[in-house]
């Protein structure tokens, strides 16, 4: 399903780039936007809500990744870092602060094309409770509640912001808890992240994961690294 008519914000500073995105997907039917420095990011987004940014890393006033992480802090729009570093590391750093997903310049339009449409359609589906199977249904584990149609992690008058991706992990572990979970299989249970960077995606969800609901005295432990295998969802999970 390819959800035209999404919002979609292009930053590049590169003219002829930002000149080829938007006419891309503006010809695929979604509503495009195109801007060049992290200023004027900012500038759209208090004009009118997008449902992803395609954020090029290398911006001249700015780093693309602490723009992520300032994004990622604000709200729990799609982000697609756009990059032309080839670095493994460099990588990883982005989806450490909070991207869904990346391509490396030069980028094949057709290939960021469909994980566009494969993030939009994810968010989508967190969206819409009324559609889902899982409407009114809600997990309870170690003091959290998560509610699978809303997308609502609660810790009593707490409430945890989840990105699609650590909403999607979390529930597959919530899922099958107490089972030593290998991360191919982690990446199979996360709906439609099909062509996902690597099985270290994964690490970096947990470690997100960690962040948000293990933090602070007398927290759970809940996600247990057994090594050389995977992840194990170390609580009893009710519903």
């Amino acid at each position: 399903m390819a959800l035209t008519g999404s919002r979609i914000l292009v930053v590049e500073d590169d003219s002829v780039t930002q000149l080829r995105h938007q006419g891309y997907f503006q010809q695929a039917g979604y509503d495009v936007t195109a801007v060049s420095s992290g200023a004027e990011m900012r500038a759209a987004m208090a004009e009118q809500a997008f449902d992803l940014v395609l954020l090029d890393v290398n911006l001249p006033d700015e780093d693309g990744l602490q723009l992520t992480r300032e994004l990622r802090g604000d709200s729990t729009v799609g982000i697609i870092l756009v990059t032309g570093r080839s670095d493994a590391v460099d990588k990883i750093v982005g989806l450490e602060m909070g991207a869904d997903d990346y391509v490396t310049k030069p980028v094949e339009m057709r290939e960021l094309l469909v994980r566009v449409k494969n993030l939009l359609w994810r968010i989508h589906l967190a969206q819409q409770p009324a559609q889902s199977a899982n409407a009114g249904a809600e997990l309870q584990f170690a003091g959290w509640t998560l509610n699978l149609a809303n997308r609502h992690l609660c810790r009593g008058e707490q409430e945890v912001r989840l990105t699609t991706a650590e909403f999607e992990l979390l529930t597959a572990f919530a899922r099958h808890p107490q089972q030593v979970l290998a991360r191919e299989r982690l990446l199979n249970l996360v709906s439609h992240r099909v062509d996902a960077p690597d099985d270290r995606t994964i690490d970096v969800l947990v470690r997100r994961l960690r962040s948000k609901m293990e933090k602070g005295d007398g927290m759970p432990k809940l996600f247990v690294t057994v090594h050389g295998e995977g992840y194990l969802f170390g609580t009893t999970v009710t519903s």
